[in-house]
């Protein structure tokens, strides 16, 4: 049967599918849109299935808190390419799942893929967006923070390559607020890795403690004198890696713990999330003279 041009843009409108893609739907299911809505998106989760493989390090950390500030959420959601990142449609579908983990407090990617977005399972519309946009897509991590007496911030920093919570229990005035927003911008420049000196495994302070070992051999100290040194680098390295221990950013002669206790009328450092885009994944290495060089050859 013949389609319409008025058929074409209504499934486009829709489902937001290129043109041809979308005549060429309602041609396989004799014009009916509703069977067109269902071919589309099973192509849709055949593409994404296709495009799985492909490296996502580029994206946004998307950072928000509630209307009380007594909750926020830290999401990653990857793409391939930054030009993407930069697209409506992903920046839009990335504050929308923000959105619906902070509501729901979700801190599993497994579990926020099943809560629906505009009567849709967010796993469909990931892969609704992968056919659309034509680049693999990964929710990769989320992380939301509620305090039960107190306040939760957030800090986004470099346009969302960075995000950051914090979470201060105990108090809830505008200057606790603005001193979690100080400490979120701290976890976001810092870069802690735990919370407190507590949370540091047995296992890494034996191989700081090896390494220092090692070094002060190494520059001819004595025997005796080793033990002792010791504890003064391992209050150092408390000093680099635990987010209290630190030193704030603004006011680096005072550490966190300090400013907490000076201006946090009480309140107690409980949490924090930091994020930052592409961590820990393994980046392609693109190399065009041999991509130019293969395509000539095909």
């Amino acid at each position: 049967m013949a389609i319409k041009a008025s058929q074409v843009k209504e499934l486009r409108d829709k489902t937001g599918v290129g043109m041809m893609e979308c005549k060429k739907a309602l041609t396989e299911t004799d014009g009916d849109l509703e069977k067109a809505v269902i071919y589309l998106r099973e192509r849709g989760m055949s593409r994404a299935a296709k495009k799985a493989g492909r490296v996502t390090a580029e994206g946004v950390v998307e950072v928000m808190v509630n209307s009380d500030s007594t909750a926020g959420v830290a999401l990653e959601i990857n793409c391939e390419t930054d030009f993407v990142s930069k697209n409506e449609d992903f920046i839009q579908f990335s504050k929308d799942v923000a959105k619906i983990a902070l509501e729901n407090q979700v801190n599993d990617i497994e579990e926020l893929k099943k809560l629906d977005l505009n009567g849709t399972p967010i796993g469909d519309q990931l892969s609704a967006l992968i056919a659309k946009i034509g680049e693999n897509l990964n929710l990769r991590r989320v992380s939301t923070l509620a305090a039960q007496n107190g306040v939760v911030t957030a800090y986004s920093h470099m346009g969302g390559k960075i995000g950051a919570l914090v979470m201060l229990e105990g108090a809830t005035s505008s200057a606790v607020s603005e001193l979690g927003r100080d400490l979120a911008m701290h976890v976001a420049a810092a870069s802690p890795r735990f919370l407190i000196s507590d949370e540091v495994t047995v296992e890494e302070l034996e191989v700081e403690k090896d390494l220092a070992r090692k070094k002060l051999i190494e520059q001819g100290k004595p025997e005796a004198m080793i033990d002792k040194i010791l504890g003064g680098v391992i209050n150092k390295f408390y000093k680099e890696v635990c987010l209290v221990e630190q030193a704030f950013i603004k006011d680096p002669k005072s550490s966190v713990k300090a400013l907490v206790k000076q201006n946090g009328e009480g309140s107690e450092l409980t949490a924090y999330t930091r994020f930052q885009l592409g961590d820990g994944i393994e980046k392609k290495k693109e190399d065009f003279a041999a991509e130019v060089a293969a395509a000539v050859e095909s």
